[in-house]
C-alpha cells in the first residue's frame, strides 16, 4: 500500500510491526519482522526522515511510530513538494538553456549556426510548423502552457493535426490541468484524441516546446513573449535533451478523460494542485498563477472543496482530503 509514495518493502514492514507494537526496542523489533537489526535501524532512521516515525516525547531515544492518516498525507506532501519542485526544476533549468540559445543567434537572424535556426516573428515559425506537418514521418509532440487557447489558434492547430493525424503519425500533447475548465480547448482536446492523437495535462508546464520525429523542435526565443519568434533545433543532442524532457513530464501527467469528478470520488488534478498549493502557504493570487487560472477562479475551486468535505478551515479540508484518501 504504501509502496506508490515511497516506501519499500523493508521499511513499510518495520512501520506495520511499529504500529501492532510501538513498545518493542529496536531488537525485539528486528526479531518480531525476521530482519537483523541493522535493516530495522535503518528503515527506522528513514522512516523518521519521511515523518512516519517520531521521536518519544518521553524517551527522545526511542522511536514512535506515526498515527498512518497523519504520516500518509506527510508522504503525499512531500511527493508532491518533490514533484513540484523538479517540475520547477526542469523549467528553470530549460529556460536557461533557451535564453544562452537566443544570446548565441543575436547576431544573426534566420541564420544557421551549430544546430540552430533563429526564426523572427509569428508568421516565419508559423510557415516552418506548416512545412514541418507536410514533412513530419511519424512523431510529434507538444507542450501547450499559457492555459485556455483562442478559438483562432484551437482552428489552426486543428487544420494542420488533421493533416498530420491522416498520415497516421503519432501525436501526444500535454497541456496544463487549467484547460479542462475551458470548453473550447477540452473539444479541440477530445476532436484530437478521437482522431487518434494523445492528450494529458499536468498542473505546471515548461515553456512551449514542439517536437518533430526525435530529431528537431521548436522553441520560443523567449518564452515570456512568443510572439518574438521561435528556435529552430536540430543539433542531436539538444534535441535529446528535449524529448528526455517530455518523456518524463508526459509519464507524470494526466490522461484527458481520466480525471475523477466532484462528490466521493476526490479531487480533481487541478483542485488536488490548489490544494497542496494552499497547504503549502501559497495565497489564492500566487496559487493561481502557478496554475495558471485567475484569483477568482482559485477561491471559487477552493470554496467548492471545502464545501464537499464540510470543512470550515482550509487546513481542516487538507486534512479531511487526506482523510478520504483524496490526497
Amino acid at each position: 500500500m504504501f509502496g506508490i509514495v515511497g516506501l519499500d518493502q523493508i521499511q513499510e514492514t518495520v512501520y506495520r510491526a511499529s504500529l501492532e507494537s510501538p513498545q518493542l526496542e529496536v531488537a525485539a523489533l528486528a526479531e518480531k519482522v525476521h530482519l537483523s537489526v541493522a535493516e530495522v535501524r535503518s528503515a527506522l532512521d528513514t522512516l523518521l526522515d519521511m515523518r512516519m516515525m517520531r521521536r518519544s516525547r518521553e524517551a527522545p531515544e526511542r522511536l514512535v511510530p506515526v498515527d498512518p492518516v497523519v504520516g500518509l498525507q506527510a508522504l503525499l506532501e512531500r511527493e508532491h513538494e518533490e514533484l513540484m519542485a523538479r517540475q520547477q526544476q526542469i523549467s528553470a533549468s530549460r529556460s536557461l538553456v533557451l535564453s544562452m540559445l537566443a544570446d548565441r543567434g543575436a547576431d544573426a537572424t534566420s541564420a544557421t549556426s551549430e544546430g540552430v535556426q533563429r526564426l523572427e516573428g509569428v508568421d516565419v515559425v508559423q510557415q516552418r510548423l506548416d512545412r514541418l506537418s507536410r514533412e513530419v514521418r511519424w512523431s510529434v509532440a507538444t507542450f501547450m502552457p499559457g492555459g485556455a487557447q483562442s478559438a483562432e489558434a484551437l482552428a489552426a492547430a486543428r487544420e494542420c493535426d488533421a493533416r498530420v493525424l491522416a498520415r497516421g503519425v503519432t501525436m501526444r500533447t500535454i497541456g496544463l490541468d487549467s484547460v479542462r475548465l475551458d470548453t473550447g480547448t477540452v473539444q479541440y482536446a477530445r476532436w484530437l484524441t478521437d482522431h487518434g492523437g494523445e492528450f494529458r495535462t499536468v498542473p505546471v508546464l515548461p515553456p512551449r516546446m514542439v517536437v518533430v520525429d526525435q530529431s528537431s523542435a521548436l522553441v520560443p526565443i523567449d518564452p515570456r513573449d512568443t510572439r518574438k519568434g521561435a528556435l529552430f533545433l536540430t543539433e542531436l543532442g539538444m534535441v535529446t535533451s528535449l524529448v528526455a524532457l517530455f518523456e518524463q513530464i508526459w509519464d507524470v501527467a494526466t490522461p484527458l478523460g481520466s480525471d475523477h469528478h466532484s462528490g466521493d470520488l476526490g479531487l480533481l488534478p487541478q483542485e488536488k494542485a490548489l490544494l497542496m498549493l494552499i497547504a503549502q502557504g501559497h495565497t489564492d493570487e500566487s496559487a493561481a498563477a502557478k496554475l495558471f487560472i485567475s484569483p477568482r477562479t482559485a477561491r471559487r475551486t477552493m470554496a467548492g472543496v471545502m464545501e464537499r468535505l464540510g470543512a470550515r478551515s482550509r487546513f481542516e479540508a487538507g486534512v479531511k482530503a487526506a482523510q478520504n484518501g483524496w490526497l
